[in-house]
């Protein structure tokens, strides 16, 4: 599965992609931000995330900047699916693609392909609370907090770090939708 933005390309990773994977991603500021990477994240990291088995219709990208030269990793964005309709949503970035909007641009977009093309009906999404511009993405993606605070363990940071636990109703998207087209 593929999906295109207006800047952004978002594709499966492939096994060549790791030396961009590991340089993209292993900054200490990234990883301490996310549950399950490690740190310090180095290339057989990035192999053995690569080597993973994916579903075939489960959207789990790499962010590429697609400018008119050759495309430039900068991300990653993917939705855990679970059996119940409910899925996780995640995203990380790396240092000097923050701030320009490639979050909640590569965010819209797979938010469209889970309410169309998975047909889930929310998302969960979560953020540690020393990383409030997160929470601030997921706010501008139509996610609401939930108003808990859990415990969610940092492999980086070795702990269990405080997270802000979001959720986003995707049937009120579908519900909009049919009115309109009524």
């Amino acid at each position: 599965m593929f999906a295109r933005t207006k800047r952004l390309t978002l594709r499966p990773g492939w096994p060549e992609d790791a030396p961009a994977l590991a340089a993209a991603i292993g900054h200490e500021q990234v990883v301490d931000k996310l549950a399950r990477a490690p740190w310090p994240y180095a290339l057989d990291d990035a192999e053995s995330f690569l080597a993973m088995p994916r579903g075939a219709t489960t959207p789990n990208f790499l962010i590429f900047e697609s400018p008119a030269q050759a495309p430039r990793l900068i991300g990653g964005i993917a939705i855990d699916p679970a059996t119940d309709g409910e899925a996780e949503f995640g995203y990380w970035l790396t240092p000097d693609a923050w701030g320009r909007g490639y979050a909640t641009e590569a965010g819209r977009q797979v938010i469209e392909i889970a309410r169309h093309a998975m047909g889930l009906r929310r998302l969960h999404a979560g953020h540690f609370i020393d990383n409030p511009a997160s929470g601030r993405v997921l706010t501008k993606l139509g996610f609401h907090f939930t108003g808990r605070v859990e415990p969610r363990h940092s492999r980086a940071r070795g702990a269990d770090v405080p997270c802000a636990v979001f959720e986003l109703d995707l049937d009120e998207g579908r519900r909009c939708e049919e009115r309109l087209a009524a």
